[in-house]
């Protein structure tokens, strides 16, 4: 990518790329402690930082609604967030470059055996604060009660000490709860697919939206989102599809 000195400025206004991380999703980012974080987000944005030829900071939160904040109030110059009509009234959005899907889980004795089941009057359904399943569940769910968690990470403990109904969440963050505190099951399939992307504020224009977006598509293309998913151990989340 041959990039202009003007869109550089544009993402990068401060002199250097400051990259809010979310580790709240551990698909996309784990906490470091030497690095402040590491994982896919933190590779794609060191990529972009070398080729826009600036320094990289990292702003590392632990929740994904902290992440949009930072990039919202420009407090962060880039992202990595899961697509939400919501958040797209402050952030440009580009393709996104991996697939995760959101599942419930419910106790091993829970009555309920489908997705379907799940919205009934009375059902309490526990997801993390301004997540993306919680923008998502909070526009779809009509019947039952969504209960709120501090972070994503913190779903299933409020799900436990609670007695809520089902607890929604990243598969393989559910997965491993599941294994790590039994007598928990997962519901057959999904009830959506979050498309993670990166964005910048909006105030950056479209110029340096379309950046962002051909940069994500490269990424893909050559195989470099794929190679940091395997880097990093991830498992379940797939590589998006190419844009038409």
């Amino acid at each position: 990518m041959n990039i202009a000195t003007e869109l550089v400025q544009a993402l990068a206004p401060k002199g250097k790329l400051r990259a809010s991380i979310n580790t709240g999703n551990p698909i996309l980012a784990s906490a470091d402690a030497q690095a402040g974080a590491r994982g896919v987000s933190v590779d794609l944005a060191t990529e972009l930082a070398r080729r826009l030829g600036v320094e990289l900071a990292l702003q590392v939160f632990d929740t994904a609604a902290r992440s949009v904040d930072a990039v919202t109030d420009e407090a962060a110059d880039i992202g990595f967030f899961a697509i939400d009509p919501k958040r797209g009234e402050g952030i440009h959005f580009t393709t996104p470059y991996v697939l995760i899907e959101g599942c419930y889980a419910v106790r091993e004795d829970s009555p309920l055996s489908s997705n379907e089941e799940v919205d009934r009057p009375g059902r309490r359904v526990v997801v993390g604060q301004g997540s993306a399943y919680d923008l998502y569940l909070s526009r779809e769910l009509r019947e039952a009660t969504i209960e709120r968690a501090t972070s994503s990470p913190a779903v299933m403990s409020h799900f436990l000490s609670t007695g809520a109904d089902v607890a929604a969440g990243v598969k393989q963050q559910l997965e491993a709860d599941a294994a790590r505190i039994g007598g928990l099951r997962l519901l057959p399939g999904r009830f959506m697919v979050i498309q993670q992307a990166m964005g910048c504020p909006r105030s950056r224009g479209e110029a340096a939206a379309h950046l962002l977006r051909t940069f994500v598509e490269e990424m893909k293309r050559s195989g470099f989102v794929a190679e940091a998913l395997a880097r990093h151990g991830i498992a379940g989340a797939s590589v998006a599809p190419a844009a038409a």
